[in-house]
């Protein structure tokens, strides 16, 4: 099977008390799905997240992507991306920076990245964006380029941690369909984190609830 296995992944915090917050969950995502992961906080969805993209530890189980174990790999060299609830853009760059800043870190030549960076403007629908600064962007504007930014290195997966959260709920309506529209044009797979049962629908053509570290 191509794309993501997760197989009886446990995760737990704390030292000589430590609290399960992943326990024993299984499940596989295919190349190109798009998946939810619904709960209420603390469920452990962020937990589980996290360990898939590689910042948090795993006590228990194996990640895998296209049969190989990345359960060990370092979390820049899985080649998954992550876009938080704000987006952590850097407020000193321009959009056009911030979208290329991962192309920056590959080493990318310029004229290269300058073409990724327009596409990805293109794709997220903010053509002539690139010069302006990120402050003066809407909040549904900068969660757009945080997607891009995400985007622009072509990772085999994209993991979105309340990904709308902290915008208002007409807001969220209306990009939660622009964010699945974009990651079906760029065919990517993708994991979507979140509380809200008619966001996750949107977003994704499988919902999975979590309930106290599991899967139901």
């Amino acid at each position: 099977m191509s794309g993501l296995q997760v197989s009886d992944l446990t995760v737990k915090y704390g030292g000589a008390h430590p609290v399960t917050a992943v326990d024993g969950v299984s499940l596989d995502v295919t190349a190109g799905e798009t998946v939810a992961l619904l709960g209420p906080s603390g469920c452990g969805k962020s937990s589980l997240l996290g360990a898939i993209v590689g910042i948090v530890d795993v006590a228990s189980g194996a990640i895998t992507w296209d049969g190989d174990d990345v359960t060990e790999v370092p979390v820049h060299r899985r080649n998954f991306g992550l876009v938080f609830q704000d987006g952590q853009l850097f407020p000193h760059r321009s959009v056009a920076r911030n979208i290329g800043f991962g192309l920056e870190m590959e080493g990318l030549p310029l004229d290269a990245r300058r073409e990724r960076v327009e596409e990805m403007l293109t794709l997220v629908g903010l053509e002539g964006y690139g010069s302006r600064a990120v402050t003066d962007l809407s909040g549904g504007q900068r969660q757009r380029v945080a997607l891009a930014r995400s985007l622009a290195p072509r990772p085999r997966l994209l993991a979105l941690d309340e990904p709308l959260s902290a915008l208002d709920a007409d807001l969220r309506g209306r990009l939660a369909v622009e964010v699945r529209d974009i990651l079906a044009a760029a065919g990517t797979t993708a994991i979507v984190v979140t509380h809200d049962p008619s966001e996750a629908d949107v977003m994704a053509s499988r919902v999975l609830r979590m309930e106290e570290g599991q899967l139901v």
